[in-house]
């Protein structure tokens, strides 16, 4: 079974490595994204005064041949004197038991604006290089399949020149926020950088599409600590992404429990529903935990083993003494 995994791995990949463009895997997008902010829009650069750090793992769909397991990691910080938030970001994704990898390593510097004493708006970009890699000599062709013997046969496919590939990569985000909202437009991949390891049909080679990101969201108050600051709310929040052919909504609601929090989502992808998401997470001092499953809905249900994922972040500014009052909606990033 799994040699036939590999094989169908392998004959997908080709196809989206031939034809380019018009077939191009897409970006990996958390579900979680709220515990990924610079990966959702480099306009979050600096939404804490102290350092903030932000780990995160997915494994989505492990019983299908491991088919992605995905790492970030970030690191940002408001600095007060330049009005702005500088980080760095780096996120490696893994495709096909790490047949085919991916990856992004980013610098990003947002300025915030003041428009009244309680909305502000925040303009981020981000640079840096993106990484395609091959495993070549782990994928197993149809034509070294023995009928009696298995794979024992010396394939005629032509080995790529390349089999690792670095570009420049460029991204620009819009966030705007106050007490009660927030909202953001982020788009990725400005220069459509061409990470294509064949160079065959260059006619249908238009790099790596764009992708555009829109999210959005409230906080809502319930109940006031001893401190006059909000301690349990709720949170309803939408990301949309489109990315080439490619759309999905998440659609849900983010609770605040004290130091427990919670959430509920659903995510369509315009052709079908595709999953809803469960979150339970804790918070305490500056320490943040989170897990979600995505349970399929899918006609992947009962071969995909849904998705898994892991965030943790620190944010030093909740090791302060007198914690610094944001007055915005953005606790649910923090």
């Amino acid at each position: 079974m799994r040699r036939i995994q590999v094989v169908v791995f392998t004959s997908l990949f080709i196809s989206i490595l031939s034809f380019g463009g018009r077939l191009q895997a897409q970006d990996p997008v958390f579900s979680q994204f709220f515990s990924s902010p610079m990966n959702l829009n480099p306009a979050f650069a600096g939404t804490t005064y102290s350092p903030r750090i932000a780990l995160n793992y997915r494994n989505q769909w492990s019983s299908i041949f491991n088919a992605y397991v995905t790492y970030a990691v970030s690191y940002d910080q408001y600095f007060e004197n330049l009005n702005s938030g500088i980080g760095f970001s780096a996120l490696i994704d893994k495709a096909g038991d790490g047949i085919y990898n991916t990856g992004a390593f980013n610098l990003t510097y947002a300025y915030r604006l003041p428009i009244t004493d309680e909305i502000f708006i925040k303009g981020g970009v981000q640079a840096g290089m993106y990484q395609v890699s091959l495993d070549w000599d782990r994928l197993v062709f149809l034509d070294q399949l023995d009928p009696m013997e298995g794979p024992i046969n010396v394939s005629e496919e032509n080995r790529p020149e390349e089999l690792s590939k670095s570009v420049f990569d460029v991204s620009s985000g819009i966030l705007v926020y106050s007490p009660m909202f927030y909202a953001g437009i982020t788009l990725h991949h400005l220069n459509t950088p061409n990470q294509s390891l064949l160079n065959v049909n260059q006619g249908l080679l238009d790099g790596l599409p764009m992708r555009l990101t829109l999210h959005g969201g409230a906080q809502i108050s319930l109940t006031r600590n001893n401190n006059n600051k909000f301690k349990t709310f709720i949170s309803p929040n939408i990301m949309y992404s489109k990315q080439d052919a490619f759309q999905q909504v998440n659609l849900g609601t983010y609770v605040g429990l004290g130091p427990i929090y919670t959430g509920v989502w659903f995510r369509h992808t315009f052709s079908n529903p595709d999953a809803a998401i469960f979150l339970i997470g804790y918070s305490k001092g500056i320490f943040k935990i989170g897990y979600s499953y995505d349970w399929t809905v899918s006609k992947l249900q009962a071969q995909s083993n849904g998705s898994h994922e892991l965030s943790i972040i620190l944010n030093f500014d909740g090791g302060k003494k007198r914690k610094p009052d944001y007055n915005d909606c953005l606790k649910i990033f923090r």
